[in-house]
């Protein structure tokens, strides 16, 4: 056998390797996957498959022979990892708008408490007017604190004790502070791949099929236009084109998204040196 032989014989082992890291990371960045990253900074492996993948990205030594199926893998995981963290940030921006809505709840909540405490003279009305925003067994308590003649037996006490401790679970937020949590770390894991696997991918040239497919899929889209405008529906319909894959790794601005969303900062350390990889059975 040829030394070249012996060269392609490695280049198919270390595509099969590859194309068997993307499948790994795809399934840990799955939210359907039970085993998934937990805490970026916490995960060496997860890092060492996200850096042998881009490696092999940077070092192939000729870009225009690279593995097509390879780079169709990478462009997947890369696609698929942007579009959850914009589905993560999505879900950020919902627990905000929850911990907003508790925080201004337990206000309301403290006002209205205040107000029958001191017997004020439309505590009932006040009790009423927030009877769509809380269970029952807070209304039925605020009443019976209300109608109390003493502030010092131990009923009076007990419902005390639940509307504060109601407050305070809508002032703390804890379960939407965990849930927040839980996804920043995952966001992290998915800006990571957008990041270092997005940019390495750039350098390599698209698959001549691939090409073929986008300038198909450009062309039935020109043509669907140039229908509407025969048929004088051009001012009336808007047409919506989806962004690349590149322009939306650019306008989810990845890291400056989560800190602006999540409040914190972000910080990755990259390795000196890139790794070199695992044994095939720790990979």
């Amino acid at each position: 056998m040829s030394r070249s032989g012996i060269v392609n014989v490695r280049m198919v082992i270390t595509e099969e390797k590859i194309l068997s890291n993307i499948d790994k990371v795809h399934k840990m960045i799955n939210p359907k996957s039970k085993k998934q990253i937990v805490q970026l900074d916490e995960d060496p492996y997860f890092k060492d498959l996200v850096e042998s993948i881009k490696s092999y990205l940077e070092e192939y030594p000729k870009k225009s022979n690279f593995p097509a199926s390879v780079y169709n893998a990478t462009y997947d995981l890369v696609e698929f990892a942007t579009e959850q963290f914009e589905d993560n940030t999505k879900q950020i921006e919902n627990l905000i708008r929850n911990r907003e809505k508790n925080i201004e709840l337990a206000g309301v909540l403290k006002d209205t408490l205040k107000a029958v405490q001191n017997k004020q003279g439309d505590w009932r009305q006040r009790i009423k007017d927030i009877s769509d925003s809380f269970p029952e067994e807070i209304i039925d308590t605020l009443g019976m604190i209300g109608r109390a003649k003493s502030n010092k037996t131990q009923n009076y006490l007990d419902a005390l004790k639940l509307i504060n401790a109601r407050i305070g679970n809508l002032e703390s937020n804890l379960h939407i502070e965990i849930d927040m949590e839980r996804i920043e770390d995952r966001s992290k894991a998915l800006s990571y791949i957008g990041i270092e696997m997005g940019e390495a991918l750039k350098q390599i040239p698209k698959p001549e099929k691939q090409k073929v497919e986008e300038v198909n899929n450009e062309i039935n889209i020109l043509d669907e236009i140039n229908s509407y405008q025969e048929n004088n529906y051009y001012n009336e319909t808007l047409v919506n084109v989806k962004p690349s894959l590149w322009e939306r790794i650019k306008n989810c601005k990845l890291a400056r998204a989560i800190r602006y969303v999540t409040h914190i900062k972000i910080v990755i350390q990259l390795p000196d040196a890139l790794p070199e990889g695992r044994g095939e059975n720790d990979m």
